[in-house]
């Protein structure tokens, strides 16, 4: 309220001062014609009253500025006609500066909170371009006298540019255009107008000096990308314009674009086509989860009308028609299917031998760029005793035929999560062990609650905070021993399934050797533009992150592509704003943007808006009537910051959100959309509704009540 009360007083001040000086009519004395006409008494009166005289004009310099109003550059000129030109550019270099400051100060105090957050998410490239490269724009604006200054002030004011390297950068920049002027002034007699002072030639000349920064900056980039590259020839011709290792999701996408734009590529992969996600992650694990389902709604068959319910399967059936999935799909990842679209693969370990250059089968291709995709494998915790035993994981539980009666699940997350509930539903007896103390950590509490809560009514045993400490084999028997607040856990099991996490694949192909910097978590290090350190490499995938899902894969690898072609020219940066994903379990949980616990750690303030799936229509009548909806919006606004949904089929409905926040759309919109009725999407405009009913115009409200009285008689 302070704030509040603050701002208006400033704002009053500031338009007080400005309505005094064009009343009185002070803007007269801010006129070219006014400065020569005076020239000769402004001289005499400094001659008697130096030090008064520079004080004085260094504040109403200062002031003019500090209010934007029109006349600095005829005082810039008087700086020199009355103190000469360095005691003048000294004055002026000062004022000019800190009444710029000021400007900056007042447009960031009353407007920038409120342009933010109105504008936020479309200056969102803006501000992230000032945080990284501020100094170099600033200087830039500085150096050509075309862009107002005023305007530069203020508009500073509201991006996230540091006080002080405003002011030091605007100090320095103006210089050139103050000596400028200030040198003009010291002939003013000989000059008739201000259009006498800077000729054609002159602003070419500081619109040139203006790109000096950024010039400067790609010179910087281009020196010491040559001095990167200088131990290693450079071939002259090339075999390829993109070569690229991996054929999962990312290089795929990646190869899949490179030849669209008829760039000779080549696609390298030592496995199988389509990486983790056709054959050990998504696909295989859909089609799995997918026949316990089936499983799960015959033990369901009293709710939905039917005495009782029993399937008899072989577990080595279901596991065969997973692999029937993987095969069916097979073709829209093959060799076959990309050697028609233009690409050449290649089967076979590559190892990258220079910057232009990849060994594969005795052979060593030349290329332009690389793109590295290699994906992501299980991550194996050095647990004692675990090597012992057969583990799985996600990369090989697809192998097995026969069910594991007793399976321990290591790991809560999705991937932990989504095999648990699968192989309970499928007969297993199943115990989850989570070293925190919620399930799915990167979700809100009372989502991981629901899902252990549903996990456990179908027989899951969940151990959260239990912290696996050894296997251990006792003649037949494999026991897992956990720690729990100091205390020992024995858990027997026949199989082990890890589910922990997953490790980049950063090794054994020549990156080390050529020093391609790694992140901490031993993800290769890569810029906005999915370009490393060493700049004819680019990556794509779960080998960069930050998010390790085939869809951002894909998104990942059109930016990889375009940029390792194209980045001379143009490049791209890969924005993370918008990124969605879903967790199978059942009820799904799917996620885009920010949750509470995100919002609560980052200090952003929000509005929460819940829809309960119990109240959806479709959702009651296919007997899946729990879960919810929860919308975080700006407080006061239907900007939407995040969304989490918990139920069925979340992963599809999440779209809808996916796309408004994408482009800006507001909860208003979802709701002035018609929603097939009856749907599970229909919950997205009942959430929205419950947002509208919570911003109700209650004043509006009640005269329209007294009105449609008055219309009753």
């Amino acid at each position: 309220m302070k704030s509040r009360t603050s701002r208006i007083f400033i704002l009053i001040a500031i338009a007080a001062l400005v309505i005094l000086f064009f009343s009185l009519g002070l803007q007269k004395y801010m006129t070219f014609e006014y400065l020569k006409s005076r020239q000769m008494a402004l001289e005499s009166f400094y001659a008697g009253h130096r030090l008064m005289t520079m004080l004085a004009y260094m504040a109403g310099y200062i002031i003019v500025t500090a209010l934007s109003l029109p006349g600095a550059t005829v005082m810039t000129l008087a700086g020199g006609a009355v103190f000469g030109l360095w005691l003048g550019l000294l004055l002026v270099s000062f004022a000019s500066t800190i009444g710029a400051t000021l400007a900056f100060l007042a447009a960031r105090f009353l407007l920038r909170d409120y342009v933010q957050e109105k504008f936020g998410d479309r200056l969102k490239t803006v501000n992230d371009g000032v945080e990284k490269d501020g100094a170099f724009y600033l200087f830039t604006l500085r150096l050509v006298p075309v862009v107002p200054f005023f305007v530069i002030n203020l508009a500073m004011g509201l991006t996230p540019i540091r006080m002080g390297v405003f002011y030091i950068v605007s100090q320095v920049g103006m210089l050139a255009g103050t000596l400028v002027y200030v040198n003009a002034g010291t002939q003013l007699a000989q000059i008739d107008s201000l259009k006498g002072i800077l000729s054609p030639g002159l602003i070419f000349s500081f619109v040139l000096l203006g790109f000096f920064p950024l010039i400067a900056r790609k010179i910087i980039s281009m020196v010491k990308a040559k001095k990167v590259l200088s131990g290693y020839p450079r071939p002259e011709k090339f075999d390829y314009n993109l070569v690229v290792i991996g054929a999962g999701a990312a290089g795929l996408v990646t190869s899949y674009i490179a030849a669209a734009v008829r760039a000779k590529v080549a696609l390298i992969e030592k496995h199988k086509m389509g990486g983790d996600c056709l054959n050990t992650g998504c696909v295989p694990s859909k089609a799995l989860i997918r026949s316990a389902k089936i499983l799960s709604y015959v033990k369901r068959a009293e709710e939905f009308g039917f005495e009782s319910g029993n399937i008899k399967f072989d577990f080595a059936r279901v596991m065969e028609r997973v692999g029937n999935v993987i095969k069916k799909i097979e073709p829209h990842d093959s060799i076959e299917r990309y050697s028609d679209l233009g690409v050449e693969c290649i089967t076979g370990e590559a190892k990258v031998v220079s910057p232009y250059s990849v060994a594969v089968n005795g052979r060593t291709l030349t290329t332009k760029k690389i793109v590295i995709a290699t994906g992501a494998r299980p991550f194996v915790p050095p647990i004692p005793g675990l090597s012992k035993v057969d583990f799985l994981t996600s990369d090989n539980v697809w192998e097995i035929r026969k069910l594991p009666e007793r399976l321990v699940v290591l790991g809560g997350g999705p991937i932990g999560c989504e095999l648990t509930q699968t192989f309970c539903r499928l007969g297993s007896i199943v115990t989850q062990v989570e070293m925190l103390p919620q399930l799915m950590g990167r979700e809100d509490e009372d989502v991981a609650a629901l899902i252990r809560e549903k996990l456990e009514k179908e027989g899951v045993r969940v151990l959260t905070g239990h912290r696996a400490r050894e296997v251990k084999i006792e003649g037949d028997e494999k026991i897992l021993v956990c720690d729990c607040n100091g205390k020992d856990v024995f858990l027997p099991f026949d199989e082990i399934l890890v589910a922990v996490g997953r490790a980049a694949n950063t090794a054994g192909f020549g990156l080390e050797e050529l020093g391609v910097e790694l992140t901490p978590r031993k993800t290769i290090a890569a810029d906005e533009f999915l370009k490393t350190n060493i700049p004819t490499i680019y990556c794509a995938g779960d080998v960069v992150g930050p998010y390790q899902f085939t869809h951002v894969a894909g998104f990942q690898a059109w930016f990889a592509s375009i940029n390792a072609l194209f980045g001379g020219i143009k490049s791209f940066k890969a924005d993370y704003a918008v990124i969605p994903w879903t967790t199978y379990t059942d009820p799904e949980v799917a996620r885009v943007g920010l949750n509470e616990t995100d919002a609560l750690e980052k200090g952003i303030p929000y509005e929460l808006t819940r829809y309960d799936m119990a109240e959806l229509d479709r959702a009651i009548a296919d007997s899946e009537a729990h879960g919810y909806i929860k919308v975080l919006t700006k407080p006061g606004k239907d900007k939407i910051l995040g969304v989490t949904i918990v139920g069925a089929h979340a992963g599809d409905i999440i779209s809808e959100y996916v796309f408004a926040m994408k482009h800006g759309m507001g909860l208003s919109k979802i709701l002035g959309t018609i929603h097939i009725y009856p749907t599970m999407a229909e919950a997205n405009k009942y959430a929205a509704g419950e947002w509208k009913r919570a911003h109700a115009p209650k004043k509006i409200l009640k005269w329209l009540e007294k009105f449609h009285a008055w219309v009753r008689g």
